[in-house]
């Protein structure tokens, strides 16, 4: 079996990490901390929920190639440090928890990367799931359902689309296509 980039993807309030954290609870996988220059959620932990960057050091590390993938959205960085997933990757499967974007600009330098677009079972479930977190403001809740639409958009460049309509079943779906892609030559 072979190691694979798994990178979860789409839109706020869709699962993503609730169905990365389900995956791993097997010790098939190793996460790959993203960076961001937002201020953490409250319960959020530096290294573990994500590398937290002023903006000049972010912008340090964009010039100098250090990120895979990076993306600028609602008024902050988010991106993914390449000798970060590298070096997870020669031991184990690594997953990605990033947006749509860093997802699209990750197939572009690893081919092989499987990526996974979860989407809601419809819109307003989204959108209540984004109250249900309470958060956001309600403009930055806004501003997350206006993205909804660019983000869905981008199915068709996906390898695979998951509904996360029922959790077990959509945990069910992604590990039948952990399984397939690790046997796949």
């Amino acid at each position: 079996m072979r190691n694979i980039l798994l990178v979860l993807s789409g839109p706020s309030g869709v699962g993503k990490g609730t169905l990365k954290e389900r995956l791993m609870r097997s010790d098939e996988f190793v996460f790959s901390v993203s960076c961001t220059t937002r201020a953490p959620r409250e319960g959020e932990q530096n290294g573990v929920d994500y590398f937290y960057l002023s903006r000049e050091e972010f912008e340090k590390r964009i010039a100098r190639g250090d990120f895979l993938e990076y993306d600028e959205h609602f008024g902050n960085y988010y991106g993914t440090l390449r000798s970060h997933v590298e070096g997870r990757l020669s031991e184990k499967s690594v997953i990605l928890d990033i947006d749509v974007v860093g997802a699209l600009n990750v197939k572009r330098c690893y081919p092989d990367a499987v990526l996974v677009m979860l989407l809601p079972p419809d819109v307003k479930t989204l959108e209540q799931r984004l109250i249900g977190r309470d958060s956001e403001t309600a403009a930055e809740r806004e501003n997350r359902l206006a993205r909804v639409r660019f983000e869905l958009g981008k199915q068709g460049e996906f390898d695979y689309t998951v509904v996360n309509d029922d959790l077990s079943e959509a945990e069910r779906r992604l590990w039948k296509i952990v399984t397939d892609e690790k046997n796949r030559e």
